[in-house]
Formats: C-alpha cells, sequence, structure tokens
C-alpha cells in the first residue's frame, strides 16, 4: 500500500534474517504472557505483523515485534511477517518506544532508557545537538519537544522527565526501583547526588539491609 512517498509492503522475513533493534530497552522475558502469546502463534499464527527496516546486506533491523520473534521461535515457526519500512533511525526509535510503551508490566528502567532514547531521536530530527542524560532530565524543556515525547505515550510529559531523571542512577539503585524497593519519588531525588554518593548509600542500605 502506498503511505505517502514511502512505499511498505508486508513480507514474510525469515527469523535469522531480523536482527534486534541496537540497545532495544524492552526487555523479552520468557513469563506468562510469553507462554501465552506462543500458545496463541501455535494456535492462530502471527495475527499482527512486525515493522523492521531494511539494512544494506539484505537483513532487516527489528524497530517493533521482538516479543513475536521469540515466540515464533519457540512456537517452532522459521519466519515472521513484517511491515517493511525504509526510515531512518531516529524515526525507528519514536515508532520503536511507542509501539512498546503500552505493553503491560513494563519496568521503571526500560522506560527510562525508552523514554531517553526517543527524546534524543526528536532533537536529533530537529537539528539540535545531543545532550548528555543529566542533561535531558533537567532541561527538558520546549513545548514541541515535550508535546512530542508524550504523544502516544501512557505517560505526562511531567512523569516522562522523572522517568528519564532515572538513567542518572546507578545500577544497583535502579534495579531497587525496578523491585519496588525504592519508591519513584525519593529515586528522582537520589538520581540528583553525584555517583561517589550515590555508592556511599548503596553501601549504607547493604550494611543496614534497609531502603
Amino acid at each position: 500500500m502506498e503511505n505517502n512517498d514511502t512505499l511498505e509492503v508486508i513480507q514474510r522475513i525469515p527469523l535469522d534474517k531480523l536482527r534486534p533493534y541496537p540497545d532495544h530497552p524492552f526487555g523479552v522475558r520468557d513469563d506468562e504472557m510469553m507462554q501465552q502469546t506462543v500458545e496463541s502463534i501455535k494456535q492462530f499464527g502471527v495475527l499482527v505483523p512486525g515493522i523492521a527496516r531494511p539494512l544494506p546486506d539484505g537483513a532487516f533491523e527489528l524497530i517493533a515485534g521482538h516479543r513475536r520473534k521469540q515466540a515464533s521461535a519457540v512456537a517452532g515457526l522459521d519466519d515472521l511477517p513484517i511491515i517493511v519500512r525504509d526510515i531512518d533511525r531516529n524515526a525507528a526509535t519514536i515508532i520503536m518506544v511507542d509501539s512498546n510503551l503500552q505493553r503491560e508490566n513494563i519496568l521503571p528502567s526500560e522506560k527510562a532508557k525508552a523514554y531517553k532514547m526517543k527524546l534524543e531521536a526528536i532533537k536529533r530530527q530537529a537539528g539540535r545537538p545531543g545532550k548528555n542524560s543529566a542533561q535531558l532530565g533537567q532541561n527538558f524543556e520546549g513545548k514541541t519537544s515535550r508535546a512530542q515525547i508524550a504523544e502516544n505515550s501512557p505517560d505526562s510529559s511531567s512523569q516522562i522527565q522523572r522517568y528519564i531523571r532515572l538513567n542518572e542512577l546507578e545500577p544497583e539503585l535502579l534495579q531497587l526501583v525496578d523491585e519496588g524497593k525504592i519508591g519513584m519519588t525519593p529515586a528522582v531525588e537520589i538520581s540528583y547526588l553525584k555517583p561517589d554518593e550515590q555508592r556511599m548509600l548503596i553501601e549504607t542500605i547493604d550494611s543496614e539491609q534497609a531502603t
């Protein structure tokens, strides 16, 4: 079908030709939902195509459909129906993030990385110089950026800013946020501590065995 100036086609792409999206922030977990997806694919096949973009070497970079690819492999299939879109990395990043945010059981760390990736892609599209993650959290300014990053997202722009701040946490603290042992508000406050101060906090938590 014709979509603006881009010709989109659905192809059945072999699973070994589908490469995962670089730094894909959303984990593919072997949980109960995955098992349900596997059983559904065994019974009905893959009902919703994935999205991928062609690579110069003939392979495809998977934008949306990482869980479907894994479930298809477990179900014994060799390929996956794919909507092929010839788009650049920035557009692909935005689609990748938006297509996954509607999932259930997304970890705070996954949202943190995903929103950061989307904001960086939006800034590159606008021709603005890239910013490091700390600046992204502190200088979440501009009506256009706020509106764009909140598009197709279940969270408000202010909540997205809070998620982006989580990228400044030390890995051990971010894991505690994922485990629900540190709440969102204190986690954001802790993110403004220097790395050595955060490590001191980690040592204190370990020694006291409490948060």
